[in-house]
């Protein structure tokens, strides 16, 4: 019986346009600081020390006050190319950590998952895993979506039965990974995509309008 071995990976990035959050280095036309990551076993590793959102991640929106319904993904933003469950499983399982800390869900964005689908899509035909042209993929939503700040995590792993769980629990253990989801932000896309060895391939970019 073939043994399916568990390997899980996760980067993060986080850029400013317009507005600096944290005094961000990282803008449309520089790539962002991309250290290389390591094979780990259950445990995601991340670049060092990306820009942090800073003090003001905290949202003046009261989350008790958002309609919920606002923040659902509907059937026809959602592509059957994208695995759908899965995408729906991440958006849920974000936003329910977001309101544990007292700050808004992120409401979900077909141009951003788009964006984040085709991202992960080279990921897993390459088989590894970055941040490549994520300053073409700013610019591209910038020319649908007004935006002053945009971070993106990234995830691969394989093995395990719940692979969009491990995905997120891995962000959720990583600095890095949380400072872009409990930052600043009010709208975020996810793309996933798998490979022929079984790999998936997450991405989740996150924009501030």
């Amino acid at each position: 019986m073939k043994t399916s071995m568990r390997k899980s990976l996760a980067y993060a990035t986080l850029t400013s346009l317009l507005l600096c959050l944290g005094c961000s280095d990282s803008v449309p036309g520089e790539s962002p600081s991309s250290d290389t990551t390591e094979d780990t076993t259950e445990t995601p590793a991340s670049e060092d020390q990306p820009p942090a959102a800073g003090d003001d991640t905290a949202s003046d929106i009261d989350p008790s006050e958002t309609d919920s319904s606002e923040t659902e993904i509907s059937d026809a933003d959602l592509s059957e190319a994208n695995f759908p469950d899965m995408v729906r499983s991440i958006h849920q399982q974000i936003n329910e950590f977001r309101r544990s800390q007292d700050l808004p869900p992120l409401s979900f964005n077909p141009v951003l998952s788009e964006q984040a689908r085709q991202h992960s899509l080279t990921m897993a035909e390459n088989g590894t895993l970055s941040h490549d042209g994520f300053d073409e993929r700013v610019s591209a939503i910038q020319k649908a979506i007004s935006l002053r700040s945009a971070a993106e995590n990234v995830a691969a792993n394989s093995g395990f039965d719940t692979p969009a769980q491990q995905a997120v629990e891995g962000w959720l253990t990583s600095e890095e990974h949380r400072q872009n989801i409990l930052g600043n932000f009010d709208q975020t896309g996810i793309g996933i995509a798998e490979n022929a060895e079984g790999e998936y391939y997450f991405t989740q970019i996150f924009i501030g309008s």
